[in-house]
């Protein structure tokens, strides 16, 4: 089963932001019709296809995305389902459709992810997200508060920094390096904002304190966002009915999956034990060491994580993380580029496509398909880390250039 080799075909994005009046059904179509014509193809020859969304029934009235899916002409009768990890149901689309493939299910798979967080002006119900995210902590965990996830991460990034020694000012720094890659990735929904160390570091209006007596800030956190994503997945033979050559694609040379229970008290954050099962994993079915990746994408749904992401990468040793970014290493053109993209901090972070763009985007690197300013010298494999819930789930993936 697992001789079979596994290629990105294309990959497709919508700008991350907002999706302004489109319905859950025309974003579905969009995302499904725009991911296959970026092959020039149509949707007929795809042979299974995976969705993934975590907020459609709570936000947005709708269920059985399979069926949406299966909607799109060309679409209907094909082994389809919706996934869902959490924040790492991308990363969980994709492991979904390339489980078909490997089974002998088809030759060419479809995934697709994305969120509509905003309603049709752009504008967003902080409390009412807030509440609904939260449905993905364990019960327990949400007791007394507003917005529990960035309550949480708060805790971790206290944490982090007791431990480990690290000041307010290198996480921030992350943040820092992050808007300033978004500035040059037209997809990304803070690319018109730019912000210095100083103002990361200031508390006002735009960047206040959000749990009193710990240390998370405004900058410190992900965007709310609408946006899509989609890959094309094929194996040989599926590549050649696309009519793609190998030399035009990525391979997916290793996964991994694992998932650590939802009770708080069970996981160590500083030390995820899933995600680094499962980065070791992609990393044994690849073949690849963590020193031959000098291209990431990783889910830093908080500064701290871009941090602790950075560990579960290899690239720093564990209390090392912040330092790699504050030191350079992380940037374009450093040792290994992180988040080039901007990451969920400046890219945006519309939920159930965030695990897709991170594979796109480091595909694109990988083709050397990005911008110049964006660009890594010379790319040779990359990695991404995709996390569910308070560090729960991990989707891991290594790719290597066609």
């Amino acid at each position: 089963m697992s001789h079979k080799r596994i290629y990105i075909a294309a990959y497709h994005q919508s700008k991350f932001g907002k999706l302004g009046a489109m319905t859950i059904p025309q974003v579905v179509a969009a995302a499904v019709t725009e991911t296959c014509a970026a092959a020039d193809a149509d949707p007929a020859v795809v042979d299974v296809a995976s969705v993934g969304a975590i907020l459609t029934n709570s936000l947005n009235e709708q269920g059985l995305l399979a069926g949406l899916v299966a909607g799109v002409p060309g679409m209907e009768s094909k082994p389809i389902e919706a996934v869902e990890n959490a924040c790492a149901t991308g990363g969980q689309a994709i492991i979904s459709v390339v489980h078909k493939l490997l089974l002998g299910y088809g030759d060419v798979g479809l995934a697709v992810g994305f969120e509509k967080m905003r309603d049709a002006e752009g504008k967003m119900d902080g409390k009412l997200i807030g509440k609904v995210l939260g449905f993905f902590s364990h019960p327990d965990e949400r007791v007394g508060k507003t917005y529990v996830f960035p309550h949480l991460f708060a805790e971790v990034m206290a944490e982090y920094m007791r431990v480990h020694g690290v000041s307010e000012a290198h996480l921030a720094q992350i943040a820092v390096n992050e808007y300033a890659n978004a500035k040059y990735n037209p997809y990304a929904q803070m690319q018109k904002v730019q912000i210095t160390l100083e103002q990361a570091m200031t508390v006002d209006d735009r960047n206040r304190y959000l749990v009193e007596g710990l240390p998370m800030k405004t900058y410190d956190c992900s965007q709310i966002s609408d946006g899509y994503a989609g890959l094309l997945l094929a194996t040989e033979e599926g590549l050649a009915k696309l009519g793609i050559a190998k030399r035009d694609t990525v391979e997916l040379v290793g996964w991994g999956q694992a998932t650590d229970p939802l009770t708080k008290g069970t996981r160590d954050p500083l030390r995820p034990a899933g995600a680094y099962r499962a980065m070791n994993e992609a990393y044994r079915r690849a073949g690849v060491t963590p020193a031959e990746v000098n291209v990431a994408e990783i889910h830093d749904c908080f500064t701290v994580m871009a941090a602790i992401g950075t560990e579960v990468l290899g690239k720093a040793e564990v209390g090392r993380g912040a330092r790699y970014w504050v030191d350079g290493k992380a940037d374009a053109k450093g040792e290994c580029g992180i988040n080039t993209s901007g990451g969920l901090i400046a890219k945006g972070h519309p939920i159930g496509a965030t695990g897709v763009a991170m594979v796109g985007w480091a595909a694109w690197q990988l083709l050397g398909k990005v911008p110049a300013e964006l660009q890594v010298p010379s790319p040779r494999a990359a990695a991404t880390f995709n996390i569910g819930g308070p560090i729960c789930a991990s989707v891991c993936t290594v790719l290597r250039a066609g």
